[in-house]
This record gives structure tokens, C-alpha cells and sequence, in this order.
């Protein structure tokens, strides 16, 4: 597979709780739930573009922990990455989103989370239940 575009995505978690964020944009997604994050520009590192877009959608500086899973397939042509993170400056605000909701572990699936996003959920509830280091 030929990889032409990267998206990046913050699996945010605070006293066990994952943040999510609701699409307000494009239509076709729209109210969908998801990782922060975004597109990866010219001449920057995933965890650049991860940290850049965690400031402008949510106001907040964060810190990257770990990878979670590989290459997430959207397209032919375009993969989601996604890293564990956390926050070390600000607090979430959606800049770019409809809302923003902190979920606990029993609480994951209870959001429509977008496609691309769902199966992640799965990969990250094993860092859930209580982790105090996030």
C-alpha cells in the first residue's frame, strides 16, 4: 500500500478516562466521535503534527506515551496513526469540535464514534480502569 496521506490521533487519558471529540465538520461526518487530531502537513513528524493539532482543535499542550497498534487503514491511500498522550498544559476546550466528553472505560461505547475510529476504542481500553499515570 502506498501511504499519500497521514492522519494522527491523540488517545488523550486522565485519571482513567478517555477524552473523546465530536465532529462538527464535514457534513458527512458531523456528529461522529473521535480522536483528536488531524492531517499531517509537509516537513512535519507525525508526533509534530499530533501535538500542533491537539493545540489548535483543543487548546491544551500534551506529552505522547506510546503508539497504539500501527498503521490504522482510512483509505487506499491514507492510514491513522495514534498515540497514548497526555496533558501537561491547558485544559481540553472544543475549539473545533461540537463537544468533548471524558469517558471511563464503561462509558467507551457509549458515543457513536466515527468508523475509522471504532476499532481503536478496543485498543485502548486496556490503558483504562484506573491508570493512575495518565
Amino acid at each position: 500500500m502506498i501511504v499519500d496521506n497521514v492522519v494522527v490521533g491523540a488517545a488523550i487519558i486522565s485519571e482513567g478516562r478517555l477524552l473523546a471529540a465530536q465532529r462538527a465538520e464535514p457534513s458527512e461526518l458531523a456528529g461522529g466521535w473521535e480522536f483528536p487530531g488531524g492531517k499531517v502537513d509537509p516537513g512535519e513528524s507525525d508526533e509534530e503534527a499530533l501535538v500542533r493539532e491537539c493545540r489548535e482543535e483543543l487548546g491544551v499542550e500534551i506529552v505522547l506515551d506510546g503508539r497504539v497498534g500501527g498503521d490504522w487503514r482510512l483509505t487506499d491511500t491514507a492510514v491513522l496513526r495514534v498515540w497514548l498522550a497526555r496533558v501537561v498544559s491547558g485544559v481540553p476546550q472544543p475549539k473545533e469540535h461540537r463537544e468533548l466528553r471524558w469517558l471511563t472505560e464503561s462509558e467507551l461505547y457509549d458515543v457513536p464514534w466515527l468508523p475509522a475510529d471504532l476499532p481503536i476504542v478496543g485498543s485502548v481500553r486496556s490503558c483504562l480502569g484506573g491508570v493512575d499515570r495518565y
